[in-house]
């Protein structure tokens, strides 16, 4: 039997890890999901067979290239009701040699690009009457880490924009949350431990030992939560940080 779906959902940085969980967890949940990466691959294609969506190739970073993609999905699927801001980029270093270029595409990555996003798909939220956007912030972004500081700064950043878009955008049935993930096992964890000299294993016992779980989250369990802050009946919960670590941070954002 077809599936009916109920909503059309965009996930970015989708072709792998979370984002690629995220939008299989959504598609479960009744929403014709379209799935993001800069380009289109295999991979990605894949992805969007899997989850019986379609693919939505942009560079987020790129807003003229955002914009494109919004209004084909409108043109083909309909107005986006259910927005994950996923797309991430990470590099690691001391401070006072992080090349300017690079820091302004983790900037314009992780945190323009959702700027770009959500302007983006605004006008279609609007004429459906309301939506949900998730923002993938994460953890750094509450606590700060050594040796990822743009990406920590991007990621606060996030935070905050998710508290004033809740704020202003509510009174519209538009729900915007963030989910602030701990140390989660994705192939972005290939950065830290290239940084640290580590295998991609010991890179994940070594984060483990400070986790009061006992180890590091998996893509499932974000995607969860971000079913939560999809779900239909989620209409009080306005500019929430969901922190998803195993109890490393413990405090209210």
């Amino acid at each position: 039997m077809a599936q009916e779906f109920t909503r059309v959902g965009l996930v970015t940085g989708a072709a792998q890890g979370m984002g690629a969980a995220i939008a299989a967890r959504l598609a479960a949940d009744g929403v014709h999901v379209g799935v993001n990466d800069r380009v289109q691959t295999p991979q990605l294609l894949d992805v969007a067979s899997r989850v019986g969506g379609f693919p939505v190739p942009a560079d987020v970073s790129d807003r003229g290239q955002v914009f494109a993609a919004v209004a084909q999905v409108e043109r083909d699927h309909g107005p986006i009701g259910v927005l994950v801001c996923n797309a991430a980029y990470m590099t690691m270093g001391a401070l006072t040699e992080h090349d300017e270029a690079d820091w302004w595409k983790v900037v314009d990555t992780n945190l323009s690009g959702t700027f770009h996003l959500i302007q983006a798909v605004l006008p279609g939220m609007r004429r459906l009457g309301g939506g949900h956007i998730v923002i993938i912030a994460s953890e750094w972004g509450v606590t700060g880490w050594p040796r990822a500081t743009a990406y920590s700064a991007s990621k606060a950043g996030l935070i905050a924009l998710t508290k004033t878009l809740g704020r202003e955008l509510a009174r519209e049935g538009i729900y915007v949350n963030a989910i602030a993930p701990g140390v989660t096992d994705t192939p972005q964890l290939e950065v830290d431990a290239a940084d640290a000299g580590l295998s991609l294993e010991q890179m994940h016992a070594e984060y483990a030992k400070d986790i009061p779980l006992g180890r590091i989250g998996q893509p499932q369990e974000i995607a969860a939560g971000v079913s939560l802050l999809t779900h239909p009946d989620m209409g009080a919960l306005v500019g929430q940080v969901l922190q998803i670590n195993g109890g490393t941070t413990r405090c209210r954002v």
